[in-house]
């Protein structure tokens, strides 16, 4: 694997509650309280550094996105779109026990067979990996760290 770049998310404050014996967190994107699971607490964690920290637009993100990969459903973690619609970025999430490790951008790569989004982030929480995809030279090249939505 390439250039590893280590940094941790800023704190933040979940919105959370107690439903049927369940710790739930609220996603702002789906508009909903879902089961607060380690991965979860990843996404929920990463979305709001994107739009609060690197001024990602809330209303050009969205979770759990499906997609059709040789005849089978799969589902983005987060998908940042353009003002057109278009996808620009997946974002896949682990929990943080789950180490980042070839076969998380092996499951990203599949998904961008479909989507051909110039930008991939993977993270568990701890440790995160962005790149950007160079199709003209059929490369990707590893960032050092999540660009601003401004940069992209």
């Amino acid at each position: 694997m390439a250039q590893k770049e280590l940094w941790t998310l800023p704190p933040v404050e979940l919105q959370k509650k107690v439903e049927d014996g369940q710790l739930r967190v609220f996603d702002i994107l789906r508009r909903r309280y879902l089961r607060l699971t380690p991965e979860e607490w990843v996404r929920q964690s990463f979305v709001h550094y994107l739009i609060e920290h690197k001024g990602y637009p809330q209303g050009l993100l969205a979770n759990e996105v499906s997609l059709t990969l040789n005849s089978t459903t799969k589902r983005c973690d987060t998908v940042l779109y353009d003002h057109e619609a278009r996808p620009r970025m997946i974002i896949e999430y682990k929990a943080p026990h789950i180490e980042i490790a070839q076969k998380v951008f092996d499951q990203i790569t599949r998904y961008n067979i479909v989507l051909r989004v110039p930008y991939l982030i993977v993270s568990n929480g701890h440790q995160h990996y962005a790149c950007r995809v160079d199709y003209a030279h059929n490369s990707y090249e590893f960032l050092s760290e999540i660009p601003d939505y401004g940069e992209l």
